[in-house]
């Protein structure tokens, strides 16, 4: 079963109160295929200057993701720098330099089009689009999107959603596409838009899935230490589309396993900057902690 991700790829600055690190590996496609390869196959789709250093693209293989999707164009990578405060909950960013992920504009290969399992992170609604008219008859897909995408684009963006089988989104995100500030009407108005599985992450209060069986809750793990947020939800949707696909089934009880595995994902992201967890963790350590999942919730 393969799992396509098309989406960015970039070098991050990230300060926080535990530190700070410069040109760290990032972008939504990176982190989503990083936790889903512990489950599937991943094919990776994204764009890289010709600045991008090679030992990140030697990690993602070496974690078994096809990065052959992922291109490189004249110019420079696509670089984020951010900064959160102590709390953790707000982060300032600091600055935003598109590079050649301005200008990107996938084209997939026979391999990425025969994929199962599709997940659009984060880009325009239009490629978002785009790519859904060039893969072939995958069994599932599901797509991210953000406020900038939410104000500026809303006709494109509606016309995706009339495409797509699942929206992961947070919470302000969904208040704010559909004008709802109570997150179960929300969820209704995505749904009535397209999607019939819309999930909402809220961050440190986990995560809420809406489908034709009802509401599901999946806690956030407590921990002790949270290093670096970014990418948590990037983590998250990985985890999450990682399971859907290894159980080649998408139901109201995977559904649900799946959004645990998503969460167990996105706490272990949480733990270090950047990616520097997935250089470490085993499959046995997933188990354990979707173990420990399992018993928050049990009553």
């Amino acid at each position: 079963m393969s799992l396509l991700v098309v989406g960015s790829v970039a070098l991050d600055d990230i300060e926080s109160p535990s530190g700070a690190r410069t040109g760290v590996l990032g972008g939504a496609a990176c982190y989503f295929a990083l936790a889903a390869s512990y489950f599937v196959p991943v094919r990776a789709v994204g764009v890289v200057g010709d600045d991008f250093p090679k030992e990140h693209l030697d990690f993602l293989r070496a974690r078994g993701i096809d990065v052959e999707g992922i291109y490189t164009s004249p110019g420079k990578t696509f670089r984020w720098g951010g900064r959160y405060r102590d709390s953790l909950n707000v982060r300032d960013t600091l600055f935003t330099e598109l590079g050649v992920f301005d200008g990107f504009k996938p084209k997939l290969g026979d391999a990425h089009r025969a994929s199962d399992f599709v997940f659009l992170a984060n880009i325009h609604p239009a490629l978002q689009l785009d790519v859904l008219g060039q893969v072939r008859s995958p069994m599932f897909n599901a797509m991210d999107t953000m406020n900038f995408w939410i104000e500026g684009t809303p006709a494109e963006l509606k016309k995706t959603l009339g495409q797509v089988q699942c929206l992961i989104i947070n919470d302000e995100e969904a208040r704010q596409l559909t004008g709802e500030h109570n997150l179960v009407r929300a969820a209704a108005g995505i749904r009535e838009l397209g999607p019939r599985i819309v999930v909402i992450k809220r961050g440190e209060h986990g995560a809420l899935l809406f489908d034709e069986e009802g509401v599901f809750m999946a806690p956030a793990f407590p921990l002790e230490e949270v290093q670096d947020p970014t990418g948590a939800g990037d983590t998250f949707a990985g985890g999450f589309m990682g399971s859907l696909a290894r159980e080649r089934f998408v139901g109201s009880e995977t559904l649900r396993r799946a959004m645990i595995f998503g969460s167990t994902l996105a706490s272990f992201c949480v733990e270090e900057f950047g990616v520097d967890r997935m250089r470490t963790l085993e499959m046995g350590e997933i188990y354990a902690r979707y173990s420990l999942f399992r018993s928050l919730t049990r009553f």
